[in-house]
């Protein structure tokens, strides 16, 4: 620490050396004495303890709860410290820069510029004219505004030479609101019915749930609140108002949305109702965006934040509500390290804070649904749509039965074609959902019986466009290659095409339906900025006629002419060798089913599968989720999985598949020697090779830790992985895991 330099604040940034480097760091903790000896001697720390250089903030830059919150993450997800508190900072900020704000030179006149103007001075003609326009406003004008009027900085520059305008800098701030406004204006996410109207009045199941919402908040005591509402039933209206009572009492509201595409809508109503007191956070801003409005939180001109996952951390005090929108989403699960749950930090802050936390979905986590069920949480539910609009009619298509009748490469069924038919003669819309990219999933030899596969990862490339543009892609680390003419494995000609995904559906309807204007919505479709709002504004102002795309159509849009969904092969999720196959698929189902009929008319669902008689279909279809959650809890027991155990995943990576085996059983072996006496409760499962064997160059093997403990659990394995620092890089320790594959 800098010599006479008081202790830092927790929160604060620093600068310190880090090996050969200099960075930029936040204090976490501060300890006053020297941690070995335990005295209270500064000047006596360890030989290894190297001096802060310098002290960027005199007060906290990140207040200290949310370091704390930040801390918690790294433990529960067991990940370390430094890799959790980016998450807490603007990109700009993360270099250790005190000041990245953005400013602009303005130009004011001076008493002696106003002297030079009256006076009898000879002056150029363009510092005059300068002069006169300064004049006209005596607190100054932007020097990109002079320019545009034809005064050049060289005329200013003189000018303040002479004494005659003064130069300062001011800060701007970088305001996203004004493509967001456009985004919502736009239909991104924007409801198309009074359901989001403040002033309208709420129907008997609103009203009670609003009312029971209110009281657990007014408490000031930290609950957790399982918003259960059917697709359209009006929760944002409850968020609004709910958020309303909370700020009327002194405290602020965090709310947290899954995808960046839905951010608009929801921002722009909370904007409506709460003027320029709203900051949004998500990935999609500049780096400047999330700056300016993260400084905005962090000085406390804000009462309430919308975002995705990363704004869990928001700089936000005094939070006396937390609301997770779509609880159930996956995206609030981080893929990278920290490997952590947006909804279970939330929860977590929310119990720090002593406060509200609502997780609204129409399909819950059976996490969630259960700890409603045992009381743990309160349950609000909503069961009917706002004015009584029905939900969409569904009709199961047995695929089996298109096949033996049209043969085996039909894609999209009889009632499928008859009703998108119906639907674009009277002039309604339709989207058609199969969540898998791609105009064909494989590339096969007749004659050697080969696939095409990816040289990284274990899976085969995936085709991508037609004719001479097509490429086979891997959806894992983005290899691509053109399509060979001829089978690399034994020069054979005869290659065939298997499988399908969203371009070809997207040439089929375009086939079927030449004079329809058809447009396609995946990740492939939309990677150029801008482009995903875009699209949805064409399809909300009728411009497309249906839209094909992946499961990003089924979340959290309402478009009043799509009275037709379609889902082909509903049941390509159920394959997978994941415990939440069955759970994921009833979701996606139940969601995109919701997306019809929000209008006047009524909606109709068609669902095509070969597995007409599974559970989660069957139970989707007649958006029976108690029905599902007792059918999916009985098989999450028999197999002890989630929600009646904690699970861990962790995966060991290393140059070979016997050198990742042997490596990941060397770790098994220890978690068990690890939990010892505790064994009977802890099951740990492998190594195994898991469904993806090899993932960008690296081989994996898998292993997974059950049990009722997570502490245990957790403690085990990093006692385990401590033991054998060489693996620290090589492992992938998942806590929670939504996916292990």
């Amino acid at each position: 620490m800098p010599d006479g330099a008081p202790a830092p604040a927790i929160g604060a940034r620093v600068v310190v050396p880090l090996g050969p480097r200099v960075v930029a760091g936040i204090i976490v903790e501060v300890k006053t004495g020297n941690p070995e000896a335990g005295t209270a001697n500064l000047e006596a720390r360890p030989s290894s303890l190297r001096p802060i250089r310098q002290i960027l903030d005199e007060a906290s830059f990140v207040p200290p709860e949310v370091v704390a919150l930040a801390r918690w993450t790294a433990e529960y997800y067991a990940a370390g410290v430094g890799d959790t508190i980016p998450a807490l900072l603007p990109p700009m900020a993360r270099g250790g820069r005190a000041d990245a704000h953005k400013t602009t030179r303005v130009a004011a006149i001076t008493a002696a510029g106003l002297g030079a103007l009256a006076g009898a001075q000879s002056l150029p003609h363009r510092q005059r004219e300068a002069l006169e326009i300064l004049a006209t406003v005596p607190t100054g004008i932007g020097t990109p505004d002079l320019a545009a009027r034809g005064i050049a900085a060289d005329a200013i520059s003189r000018l303040a030479k002479h004494g005659y305008v003064s130069v300062r800098h001011d800060r701007i701030e970088r305001d996203p609101w004004r493509d967001l406004a456009v985004a919502a204006a736009s239909g991104v996410g924007a409801r198309s019915d009074p359901t989001l109207t403040p002033l309208r009045l709420l129907t008997g199941e609103q009203t009670t749930a609003l009312e029971r919402l209110r009281k657990l908040a007014s408490a000031g005591e930290f609950r957790v609140a399982l918003l259960h509402g059917v697709t359209g039933s009006g929760k944002t209206e409850i968020y609004i108002r709910l958020s309303e009572a909370v700020r009327d009492a002194g405290r602020r509201v965090l709310m947290l949305v899954p995808e960046i595409a839905l951010t608009p809508a929801t921002a722009t109503l909370f904007r409506a109702a709460f003027g320029e007191r709203v900051a949004i956070q998500h990935s999609g801003l500049s780096d400047g965006e999330r700056h300016d409005q993260w400084q905005r939180i962090r000085r406390g001109g804000i009462d309430v934040v919308v975002g995705t996952r990363s704004a869990v951390f928001a700089p936000l005090e005094r939070v006396g509500l937390l609301i997770v929108d779509e609880e159930h989403d996956a995206s609030y699960k981080q893929e990278e390290i920290p490997r952590y749950n947006a909804r279970d930090v939330a929860i977590v802050r929310g119990r720090r804070a002593g406060a509200l936390v609502v997780l609204g979905s129409a399909t819950p986590s059976m996490e969630s649904y259960q700890n409603a069920v045992t009381g743990k949480y309160d349950r609000v539910v909503l069961e009917r749509r706002v004015l009584d609009r029905p939900l969409a009619a569904v009709t199961v298509v047995d695929m089996r039965e298109e096949y033996a009748a049209e043969g085996p490469d039909v894609i999209l069924s009889r009632p499928l074609r008859a009703a998108i038919g119906d639907r674009l003669a009277l002039g309604e819309q339709a989207l058609v959902l199969l969540n898998r990219r791609g105009f064909a999933t494989s590339v096969f030899c007749r004659e050697c019986a080969n696939t095409i596969d990816c040289p990284n990862c274990s899976v085969s490339l995936v085709v991508h466009g037609e004719g001479n543009a097509r490429r086979a892609r891997c959806h894992y680390c983005d290899y691509t290659q053109r399509v060979p003419p001829a089978c690399p494995h034994c020069g054979g000609a005869y290659l065939e095409q298997a499988g399908f995904g969203t371009e070809r559906i997207e040439a089929e309807v375009r086939a079927g339906w030449p004079s329809a204007r058809v447009a396609r919505l995946d990740r492939d479709a939309i990677r150029r900025r801008g482009a995903l709002h875009a699209l949805l504004a064409r399809f909300r102002g009728g411009e497309i006629d249906v839209l094909v795309g992946t499961q990003m159509i089924a979340k959290g849009h309402d478009f009043p002419r799509v009275t037709l969904v379609g889902v082909v092969s509903a049941d390509v999720g159920l394959g997978l060798a994941d415990f939440r196959a069955a759970e994921r698929t009833f979701q996606l189902l139940t969601q995109v089913a919701g997306r019809a009929g929000r209008g006047e008319q009524p909606g109709e669902a068609i669902v095509q599968t070969i597995y007409p008689d599974h559970y989660s279909i069957q139970l989707a279809c007649r958006q029976d989720y108690p029905g599902f959650f007792e059918h999916e809890l009985r098989f999450r027991r028999a197999m002890r999985y989630p929600p009646i155990v904690s699970l861990v995943n962790a995966v060991v990576r290393a140059r070979t598949f016997a050198g990742a085996m042997d490596d990941a059983a060397a770790v098994v072996q220890r978690v068990r020697d690890a939990v010892g006496s505790a064994r009977g409760d802890v099951h740990v499962l492998g190594p195994a090779r898991p469904p993806l064997g090899k993932l960008r160059g690296e081989y994996r093997a898998q292993f997974l830790i059950k049990g009722t403990n997570r502490r245990q659990i957790r403690e085990a394995l990093q006692a385990a992985l401590a033991a054998r620092p060489d693996l620290q890089r090589r492992v992938v320790v998942d806590v929670d895991p939504l996916s292990v594959l």
